[in-house]
């Protein structure tokens, strides 16, 4: 299945997570969100804390992609460097946010906890534009196609949600999923045919094996509605010819 409709990677930025200390919790409700808005998510990298890496990695996405979003690094401590080097990526001064800074002010209002390392959440690539945290304040931003985002999840889906009217979206891909306990190996050559009749349709399959049983399910996903449900139905058929009893499901099912 190919178009023309916008474009999108993720980049997770963290040690913890390529310690394994962390499990990133933020990319499959980022790849769904983006799937309503008719954005096709293409590409994830996870980069450690080092600025070379997470310059490398901006710079060769968002030339890439029509838009990029990063999660993680844009806290207090010392390892959160993100700013700093998306600022180095665009070639842009880092700047404190005077909006940021306001919203951290009257965060914290009336206690003794604004120092200097919670106004390190204020620094901002000149000219980039805040991105709200309606959790814990601390704004993310967006300089040119790269929004960058908390690696909280709470926090990043607050943020992703509320960016909505800054995204330009494409025909939304709508799913089908089959399911039957016939294994993949009994299909795989009807399927492959099927498939290259109908490019519109991208078809993956993924065996399962539970209780000792062998399962696969068969997800489809299309922009034309109709193609999807003829392609559905063949694939259908296409079971029930090996003796299979298949389950049509919307989305993705159970899986």
């Amino acid at each position: 299945m190919t178009d023309t409709a916008p474009t999108a990677a993720l980049l997770i930025i963290g040690n913890e997570i390529l310690s394994g200390r962390t499990q990133d919790a933020n990319m499959a409700f980022i790849a769904k969100h983006l799937g309503t808005l008719g954005i096709r998510f293409r590409e994830a990298r996870v980069v450690p804390d080092e600025e070379v890496e997470i310059v490398a990695a901006v710079n060769a996405l968002r030339a890439r992609y029509t838009y990029v979003f990063t999660t993680g690094g844009i806290g207090p401590t010392h390892d959160d460097i993100t700013a700093e080097c998306i600022a180095k990526a665009f070639g842009l001064p880092l700047i404190r946010n005077p909006e940021a800074v306001r919203r951290l002010e009257l965060h914290y209002a009336g206690t003794s906890m604004l120092n200097e390392a919670r106004l390190r959440m204020a620094n901002t690539p000149e000219g980039a534009i805040l991105i709200d945290n309606p959790v814990s304040t601390a704004p993310g931003f967006q300089i040119g196609n790269v929004f960058v985002m908390a690696g909280v999840p709470m926090i990043m889906q607050a943020m992703l949600t509320g960016i909505g009217d800054r995204l330009v979206g494409g025909p939304v891909v709508k799913t089908k999923s089959v399911a039957s306990s016939i294994p993949e190996g009994s299909f795989a050559d009807t399927l492959r045919t099927i498939a290259a009749d109908y490019p519109g349709v991208d078809i993956g399959s993924y065996p399962a094996f539970r209780q000792g049983k062998v399962s696969t399910a068969l997800v489809l996903r299309a922009t034309d509605p109709v193609l999807l449900e003829t392609v559905t139905a063949l694939v259908a058929d296409m079971l029930r010819g090996l003796g299979g009893d298949p389950i049509i499901m919307d989305g993705y099912g159970d899986q």
